[in-house]
């Protein structure tokens, strides 16, 4: 932890003969001293360099006379002349083309950045749960982006020279996460775990894989500048920097010379240079600027603080060995500077928050941390150097049970002329979206569960064979107090899986976009406290982002695969990461036969493709999925699930499972290395090529109206339309022409209550009761309207009355 002696020295040796002192803390009329010293400083400068314009001036005029009867030294100075204003009109091409480009990449990134952070706060909770439609839509998303996302370097740039520790190359790639999703952030590790060598690398990761040469700013104490140049000059020898210090006739040459657009890459100068030179440096739009010892503008009315947010640019980064104070003042202050279009004015501020006492205070101050959490990193010396346990992925393959191969072959069925000629990139899309979720469970189809009622049972499992394997490998992992973190993509698979959890007795937590920041923050808690009985941890696989450290669970299980192997390996990081004391093991879910082994195979290529391409200093990426490929997935393992209607799940036992695995992983692997290897003989222009993961060529190609020629039921004459709703599209799929049921309701389920919470159980069981006997009476009567020759079923209820919902409201809240 940084020593507020440290600051001071810092601070104190920064003062100069030559420049104001700018000290750590303003107050108004410091600040009123200070502008007009700076002013009185500037106009002295200014004199100054009048004065060498009029020496210049009167030399020029001297040498006019002298060459008068010269005419060919008239003529040379005449060009020259040209020469220098043609070389300047250059030089503001150059600014401008620069300038331009950096404010329509800031355009760009500030569309999503808004969106990024509310995802990772609890500013943008969703409301409500997601519905099928809505859930649908953003795996569509997913898909449809394919394997484009966040970069995650395994190595370290080429640029940068010695060795980056694992540490510093996971501050690398968080520092990418925030450029990507435009977020400026905080760079605050403790005091000696390179946060310069961090800061550099990604400048140079900028310059090599993004060809972004800067400019840059480097913002930091004058008795620090020498270190920043030393090492960009030590680690990173390829960017250009220029110290921008001295004295004023220095800092002429360095404006004239060296600060030139085009000539420069990185700008190191101090905070009183930030100040004094603010016209010269305000002439440049700056793709980063980078404030070292950043506590240095808490005060949001410091000169300092007021003039750093003058300056155009992409990016701000901060760069503190200070950790964060619960000081409202303060976190107010870089809130505004990392965030001055949503925390744009102090009254805005106040009147939001309400801000009325000390507790109030307090409690701002929480719910400003977790605000500053998704672009603030801070790791202690305790916590890094300290080495990591390895970590072991195994791929556990099962088979379909029967209701699964129903509906997976429906849907092959359906869009049979898409999937056998092939179709419109977005439709194979769609396809793709339905079979996984057939792969991860029935239930996930509106319509599947058995009900109303809807209960919890074994059918849960059976009707699903992941369900089978995590219900063999859950109690494996109990009897050797392991402890499990479960990712899924989809929110309501999650609700599957939490009503399995209850129903088996297991403790759990979890976590999703609906999670609202408060509770996030106590299931993390709950979790990794001591002695902590939780042996579960449900979460999304794209929730939490930032912050979320898991190392108390030792094993991770991926129930389904992302498009992008990025994001399953920040899964797996949730447990993998610094404080982990034990061996890690990663389950990954696959479905024999289906769409997923190729998803999962075309990651592992993914993986080792990037792996090779950043070694080899390149970074091409293709950014989608192509039509053909998704047509050879949609197409693999379909003359299988045609051969046969039964389930394909085993009864083996699930040792023998994690051996074929372990096995069928090994393979994999050796796959990935033989790919690896022919891939570096490739053409290094010929990347198209390298990301080509068709395996089975035309010759293989299977055909579908011969694979299903036995199966085929004639489904009813549909009509192609543009726009179309997907629920609606396929909920007929599955009914396979069937006639159309009235939509069931959902049945209320009690939620479960403990002794030890006193709960009033037997009123709020009479009130469910009620609630569900109307709701039951209401469906079965909407059922039977247009059936002749039927009863109506007797009336047994009536919904519960508005004092009844009030009471049952009141009943769970107490």
């Amino acid at each position: 932890m940084a020593k507020h002696s440290r600051q001071q020295t810092s601070s104190d040796e920064a003062m100069s003969s030559e420049e104001e002192p700018i000290n750590e803390q303003f107050n108004e009329e410091e600040d009123e001293e200070e502008l007009e010293a700076v002013a009185r400083s500037a106009d002295s400068d200014d004199d100054e360099a009048a004065g060498d314009a009029e020496g210049d001036g009167g030399q020029g005029n001297e040498a006019d006379e002298e060459g008068t009867s010269n005419a060919i030294s008239k003529r040379e100075r005449e060009r020259l002349k040209e020469m220098e204003k043609l070389k300047k009109q250059k030089i503001q091409e150059i600014l401008d083309q620069q300038n331009a480009a950096i404010d329509v990449d800031m355009n760009n990134k500030g569309k999503g950045r808004l969106k990024y952070l509310l995802q990772q706060t609890e500013l943008g909770r969703h409301a409500s749960k997601l519905t099928e439609e809505e859930e649908d839509e953003e795996c569509l998303k997913g898909e449809e982006d394919g394997i484009s996302g966040n970069t995650r370097l395994v190595t370290q740039p080429s640029c940068i020279q010695g060795k980056m520790r694992d540490y510093q190359l996971a501050g690398l790639n968080w520092l990418i996460r925030l450029y990507e999703n435009g977020i400026n952030g905080i760079l605050a590790d403790e005091m000696g775990l390179g946060k310069t060598l961090q800061t550099i690398s990604l400048l140079g990761y900028l310059r090599e894989f993004r060809g972004i040469t800067g400019p840059h700013m480097v913002v930091a104490p004058k008795s620090t500048l020498g270190n920043w140049m030393n090492e960009i000059r030590r680690f990173c020898p390829v960017l250009r920097a220029v110290k921008f210090l001295g004295n004023p006739d220095d800092r002429k040459h360095i404006r004239e010379e060296l600060l030139v657009a085009g000539k420069f890459d990185v700008c190191v100068t101090s905070f009183e240079m930030a100040i004094k030179e603010k016209t010269t440096l305000r002439r440049f739009s700056w793709r980063y600027i980078i404030i070292d010892e950043a506590h240095r503008i808490k005060n949001e009315n410091s000169l300092l603080s007021k003039t750093m947010r003058l300056y155009n640019t992409n990016y701000r980064l901060l760069i503190t060995g200070t950790p964060l104070q619960n000081n409202l003042h303060e976190l107010w202050a870089l809130l505004n500077f990392l965030l001055p279009e949503i925390f744009s004015s102090a009254e805005t501020f106040d009147e939001w928050f309400q801000i009325s006492g000390e507790n109030d205070q307090q409690e701002v101050v929480q719910q400003l941390h977790k605000v500053l959490r998704p672009f603030l990193l801070r790791r202690l010396k305790s916590d890094v150097e300290k080495g990591l346990p390895p970590k072991k992925e195994t791929i556990l393959k099962v088979g379909m049970s029967q209701m699964q191969k129903q509906y997976y072959k429906a849907l092959l069925q359906k869009d049979l002329e898409v999937v056998n000629a092939g179709g419109e990139r977005k439709r194979l899309l769609n396809i793709a979206m339905q079979l996984r979720k057939c792969c991860n469970h029935p239930y996930l189809f509106q319509g599947a569960e058995p009900g109303p009622p809807y209960t919890t049972g074994d059918h849960l499992v059976t009707n699903a064979g992941k369900m089978v394997l995590l219900d063999k490998l859950l109690p494996k992992l109990k009897e050797r107090d392991s402890r499990v973190l479960i990712f899924s993509q989809m929110t309501r698979l999650l609700d599957i899986l939490e009503d399995y959890l209850m129903f088996c007795g297991y403790k759990y937590c979890r976590i999703d976009g609906n999670t609202g920041g408060e509770d996030r923050d106590a299931s993390i808690d709950a979790f990794n406290r001591p002695g902590s009985e939780k042996f579960c941890f449900l979460l999304s696989t794209r929730a939490g982002g930032l912050g979320i450290n898991l190392a108390t669970a030792d094993v991770v299980i991926l129930y389904d695969s992302d498009w992008n192997p990025q994001v399953d390996l920040q899964a797996q990081d949730r447990a993998h990461r610094i404080g982990q004391k034990k061996e890690v093991q990663v389950f990954r879910f696959c479905t024999e036969y289906t769409i997923e082994e190729k998803v999962i195979e075309r990651a592992y290529k993914k993986l080792a493709l990037d792996a090779l391409v950043i070694q080899q200093g390149r970074l091409a990426e293709q950014k989608t999925v192509n039509k053909d490929e998704l047509l050879q997935m949609v197409r693999f393992g379909a003359e299988m699930v045609f051969s046969s209607k039964d389930s394909t799940i085993t009864d083996e036992d699930i040792d023998r499972i994690i051996a074929k695995g372990e096995e069928a992983t090994a393979e994999l692997d050796a796959k990935m290395k033989k790919f690896t290897e022919d891939a570096i003989k490739f053409k290094m222009d010929d990347t198209a090529e390298l990301y080509d993961f068709d395996d089975d060529k035309d010759e293989n190609k299977l055909d579908f109206k011969k694979i299903v020629s036995e199966n085929w039921i004639e489904p009813p004459k549909r009509e192609r339309k543009r726009n179309y709703s997907e629920s609606e599209y396929f909920k007929q799929t599955m009914r396979q022409g069937g006639t159309a049921k009235p939509k069931e309701p959902r049945i209320p389920r009690m939620p479960q209550l403990h002794d030890f919470q006193f709960f009033n159980t037997q009123r709020l069981s009479e009130l469910y009761e009620k609630e569900v006997r109307y709701l039951m009476q209401a469906h079965q009567k909407n059922q039977l309207k247009d059936t002749i020759d039927v009863d109506e079923p007797e009336e047994t209820g009536d919904p519960l009355t508005a004092e009844e919902l009030e009471e049952k409201e009141r009943l769970l809240e107490e």
